[in-house]
């Protein structure tokens, strides 16, 4: 072949096969590109072109392709030869690398992807998924409910001990490391995993309810490995794991880790919105959310529907789609969190469903009562909606949540 350009990489009657990845994009092409010319410059930058016309006989055709454009959005093809599998870090400097900084576009977004089966079946998926509810906590029908010590940074060890336990004896299942908790001198690693699991044996013991505790394991990959392999032998049932700051291909390392010890995983998302945020660049929560599923988490925060204090995000299509049949992997169990309280329960479950987990730090912490009575009136909050009753009739036989929604109401905060 000779004579390769950029037109070379634009073909709008192409049909993608069953085996290519597929990718939309939001492009705004620069002021001197018509869209016909950004598209295809975008297939070439995230193949095997390049800005020079190219002259070259012998090589393997791993050209992406450019096959569709409807207003801003537009469809790329790509082969399947050109990934490695198994390997998201590779897949993502394709589809996500220097076409993100192309002076041919003023801005591009990574909008969705149709993830093919020979790649998407080359990662392990979740071990659990939202088999967690059932598997770990036998919860029923209810969202389980998780809760991070406030402040999230300060308390010593003992103190956020002292948290989980109120927390757990007051109805909560999870207890949570905040994103930057790892192993600062004030609540080092290892004190704070054995301290913590024994307040969790004591809620267990006293409330007859499984209970667990999401360590948070996030540093460099070899250090991280060493903290899987200290959290499965106490006896913990997860690690959580900064999923965007410690890097995807970290991520796949733990994964295989988790596997070997069956134990889960938990995905906070830190550092999401410098991606997400721009609604016209970067990549959407929606393909972060399917990048992890496939490198295999079990959990992730996918937002509130509007509900809490984060930025309005596509919460139900992301749950949807990590719902959804995936070639045969498990799917994730969707994490609500960011500015909720009881109050904001029945809507929150109307609009997102029971298959979550729902997580409040300030709306149980912030109860006048204290913890105890916070985790109380938000798990009362969750088995009135469960089993059909208003809050307000509800909290006439329950003061905690009376006192939550005295506070709070049904506002959301900002």
């Amino acid at each position: 072949m000779t004579g390769i350009t950029y037109e070379d990489f634009l073909d709008l009657s192409y049909e993608p096969s069953d085996t290519d990845l597929v990718c939309d994009f939001h492009v705004e092409p620069a002021a001197d590109m018509d869209m016909e010319a950004a598209a295809s410059r975008v297939a070439s930058e995230s193949s095997n072109g390049t800005w020079a016309e190219l002259h070259v006989d012998d090589f393997v055709d791993l050209s992406a392709t450019a096959c569709g454009i409807d207003g801003s959005r537009v469809r790329v093809a790509y082969p399947d030869a050109l990934f490695d599998p198994g390997n998201m870090p590779q897949v993502l400097s394709c589809i996500a690398g220097n076409i993100m900084g192309m002076k041919a576009v003023d801005r591009i977004r990574l909008l969705d992807c149709t993830w093919p089966e020979p790649l998407a079946t080359s990662f392990p998926g979740p071990g659990f998924g939202s088999g967690v509810r059932e598997e770990i906590f036998d919860a029923g029908d209810r969202p389980i409910l998780a809760t991070v010590p406030k402040p999230k940074v300060g308390l010593p060890t003992k103190e956020h001990a002292q948290v989980g336990y109120e927390a757990w004896t007051g109805g909560l299942d999870l207890l949570k490391d905040d994103e930057n908790l790892t192993d600062q001198s004030f609540n080092p690693f290892e004190d704070r995993l054995t301290e913590s699991l024994a307040q969790r044996d004591r809620a267990e013991e006293e409330t007859g309810e499984p209970k667990s505790y999401l360590v948070n394991v996030t540093d460099e990959t070899a250090t991280m490995l060493e903290r899987v392999d200290r959290a499965a032998e106490e006896g913990c049932e997860y690690v959580m794991v900064d999923v965007v700051t410690a890097g995807w291909g970290a991520v796949q390392s733990v994964r295989d880790a988790c596997e070997d010890h069956g134990i889960a995983i938990h995905a906070h998302r830190a550092m999401h919105a410098a991606f997400d945020r721009i609604e016209s660049h970067g990549v959407s929560m929606r393909v972060i959310a399917q990048i992890a599923r496939l490198c295999g988490v079990d959990q992730i925060h996918t937002g509130t529907a509007d509900l809490g204090k984060l930025a309005n995000e596509d919460t139900v299509g992301i749950n949807e789609w990590l719902y959804s049949e995936l070639h045969g992997l498990n799917d994730v169990l969707p994490v609500a969190s960011g500015g909720l309280h009881p109050g904001l329960v029945p809507e929150l479950v109307e609009r997102v469903g029971r298959n979550v987990c729902i997580q409040a730090g300030g709306g149980v912490h912030g109860h006048p009562d204290g913890t105890h009575a916070g985790a109380k009136a938000l798990r009362q909050a969750v088995d009135a909606t469960a089993a059909g009753v208003s809050l307000e009739e509800y909290a006439a036989d329950h003061p905690e949540l009376a006192a939550a929604i005295d506070l709070w109401g049904t506002e959301t905060p900002r």
